[in-house]
């Protein structure tokens, strides 16, 4: 059974020094126009410098009218390739690897700010997105290969495909969400078929040792859990990607889906036959312990988010005592300052999770 210190090879790409990896969070900190930010760069480098060997972005759209939330981070135009280049040597300087979370919000794009109707799989009248024409889909296909593209030229490690959380990706997956009628609808391979030809435009496009990597739900946000199941096992069957991440939100919990009850979410997937992919999960994964419960369950590593924004050194502190005790909520806003979370990223936290702040 892998440690969380032990290194870990993909099929592709550097050695990564250990098991720990930055989650990939909305931070809300980079400029308008998709620019990097002084302050995005603070928090990710921060967490390299901290010991993660993996250090994700946040989820970075690749068309304008994909973008999901104020101050994300662009991959949409080669205007972004300064700060992208400036991203990807801060965080391999610090002898981290370097991956790029590739994004399109599809239905839960705000309209007040993309200034448009939102875009997904069909037309959808809760969200009031409108349906991508084939057209449409074709190209918003090589819009992700392009950004893989420019995440290569920027020097980054590799990217992650964002199919998870009701985004795009997600959307064309889900039964609920996707009532196409042409060949990215109907069954369930022709509801993946967006995936896999992104992916087979990545990897015909970029260098033979640019990592790729998929983040999926695991259920919820328009998934069956059986769907979420069968599209893990084609990647690992297919054995096309370097890594999956599935987003379980609690990787202690139970299936909520009957089909599965008495089983916990991570066993669906661990218990895959994963070939040569690499399998981590995210969710509440708190303390030295929780790390160590989720490797001991079967995972190649984890993933940290808000422990990350707690803590910007956590593996670091883990490398000098394996038993030691995170800060425990709630902290003064100065605290989460000296973690690298700026204002705007203060603001946000607070609005969705304001059991972080003590003032």
């Amino acid at each position: 059974m892998p440690q969380l210190l032990d290194a870990i090879q993909f099929k592709n790409g550097p050695k990564i020094k250990n098991r720990f990896f930055l989650a990939p969070l909305t931070n809300q900190q980079s400029h308008e126009d998709g620019t990097l930010s002084n302050d995005e760069y603070k928090w990710l480098t921060m967490r390299a410098e901290g010991g993660f060997g993996m250090t994700m972005t946040c989820a970075s759209h690749v068309q304008e009218i994909g973008k999901g939330f104020p101050g994300q981070l662009g991959i949409w135009s080669d205007h972004h390739l300064d700060g992208l280049t400036r991203l990807a040597n801060g965080i391999k300087k610090e002898n981290s690897v370097a991956i790029v979370q590739l994004h399109h919000a599809g239905l839960r794009s705000p309209k007040e700010i993309i200034n448009a109707s939102p875009v997904t799989a069909s037309d959808n009248e809760d969200s009031g997105a409108r349906g991508l024409t084939t057209s449409e889909v074709k190209k918003l296909i090589d819009d992700f290969v392009a950004g893989a593209k420019r995440a290569e030229k920027a020097g980054f490690d590799g990217v992650e495909l964002h199919g998870a959380h009701s985004y795009i990706l997600c959307n064309f997956l889900s039964a609920e969400v996707n009532q196409r009628t042409d060949e990215y609808g109907g069954s369930f391979e022709n509801r993946a078929r967006i995936l896999f030809e992104i992916i087979e435009g990545i990897k015909s496009t970029c260098r033979s040792d640019f990592i790729l990597g998929v983040r999926l739900t695991a259920e919820k946000f328009g998934m069956r859990t059986e769907d979420s199941i069968g599209t893990a096992k084609m990647l690992f069957d297919q054995n096309v990607i370097d890594f999956l991440d599935m987003s379980l939100w609690d990787v202690f919990k139970e299936a909520e889906d009957d089909k599965f009850k008495g089983q916990s979410l991570m066993s669906l997937f661990t218990d895959l036959d994963r070939r040569s992919v690499q399998l981590g999960v995210a969710g509440k994964i708190r303390t030295p312990a929780d790390a160590e419960a989720a490797m001991n369950a079967g995972v190649d590593w984890v993933m940290l988010g808000r422990a990350a924004m707690l803590e910007s050194d956590f593996p670091n502190k883990y490398i000098k005592d394996p038993t030691f005790k995170p800060v425990e909520m709630p902290v003064p806003s100065s605290y989460l300052s000296d973690q690298g979370l700026s204002d705007k990223f203060q603001a946000y936290v607070r609005g969705r999770w304001p059991e972080f702040f003590a003032d």
